[in-house]
Parts: structure tokens; sequence; C-alpha cells
């Protein structure tokens, strides 16, 4: 089951469970939409993966399944502009 990490791993962004923005890659590596597209052209920095958006769980399965609170923040592991 996807994690649902909280926040883009770039800039830290918040990304809740329901964000349309978030990215991912088979490894769960998550980023938004804005450093995916821009900083990191569709391609996990941590993997090489291609960035796709992440799927929505429906709110009543996420009592049972919560997203998770780990937020993981890796600035320097971002491609630059």
């Amino acid at each position: 089951m996807l994690q649902l990490r909280p926040n883009c791993e770039c800039c830290n962004r918040d990304l809740p469970p329901e964000a349309l923005e978030a990215r991912i890659c088979s490894f769960e590596c998550t980023f938004c939409a804005d450093c995916a597209d821009t900083r990191l052209k569709g391609i996990c920095p941590n993997c090489g993966g291609e960035l796709v958006r992440r799927p929505v769980r429906p709110a009543a399965k996420l009592l049972n399944n919560p997203a998770s609170t780990e937020r993981v923040f890796k600035p320097q592991g971002c491609a630059s502009e």
C-alpha cells in the first residue's frame, strides 16, 4: 500500500492525501508537481524512475489506512534549474 508521504522531498511543500499535485516514483519518493516538472524534468533524483501523479486514497479508506506522517526532505538531492 502506498505510504502517501506528506511533503515534497525538494521544497518541503505539504502534500495532503487528497493532493492532485503530488508526484511519485515506483519507490514512493514524493514531490510536488512544480518540482517534478521544472526542477526534476519528470525523473526521480533518487532512483532515476519516472515521476507520475500519485493516486488519491478515498477519504473513507484513510480511517483504517492512514497516510504517512514521516516527512522526507532532501533539498541537496534535487537538481537545480
